[in-house]
């Protein structure tokens, strides 16, 4: 059952679109943005919301490769693989990644920090090995560029984890 936040997020969609059908990636999107990735039973969730067939549905999701149909770590990562990325040093790159993060395209680190997919094409060629990490763009890349960027990432992680230790779970900061 969707929740009533992604319930309202939907229906605040709606208005955009001129049918149901045409709402379902943005529907698709919500749900993975509040449950990390689109199950069966989300599937389920947003075909009864937007009156569609679940099979309909599933057709779209698994079509789109930016909805993700089983859970992903915490941060995406998504190699493009086109032809001018290729040309580009593609290979040294996803061999570079495979090494420093421990797996394969298709898999999430140990730790769940990160998930390594790859994408047929990033739209920067001009710029190219590029790769995207959650929403942000990264090109023109290197082994020593792609070092930074991930340590980047697991340095935020830290923090994170650190701040949530010192925070009690009211987020009540207060001393008392």
């Amino acid at each position: 059952m969707l929740s009533e936040q992604e319930r309202h997020e939907i229906e605040a969609q709606s208005h955009h679109y001129p049918n149901n059908r045409a709402l379902c990636i943005e529907a698709l999107k919500i749900v993975q943005a509040h449950r990390g990735w689109v199950s069966d039973e989300g599937i389920a969730d947003v075909a009864e919301a937007l009156q569609m067939a679940a099979a309909e549905l599933e057709g779209v999701a698994t079509f789109y490769n930016m909805i993700f149909r089983k859970p992903v770590g915490r941060h995406v990562i998504l190699l493009c693989d086109s032809v001018s990325c290729w040309i580009m040093g593609y290979d040294g790159l996803r061999e570079h990644l495979h090494a420093r993060l421990g797996i394969g395209l298709g898999e999430t680190t140990a730790d769940g920090c990160f998930t390594l997919l790859p994408n047929v094409c990033l739209g920067a060629c001009d710029h190219a090995p590029a790769m995207m990490i959650d929403s942000a763009h990264y090109q023109d890349l290197d082994p020593a560029g792609i070092d930074e960027i991930l340590a980047k990432y697991q340095m935020n992680e830290i923090r994170e984890e650190k701040k949530e230790k010192r925070e009690p779970p009211d987020g009540n900061t207060a001393d008392p």
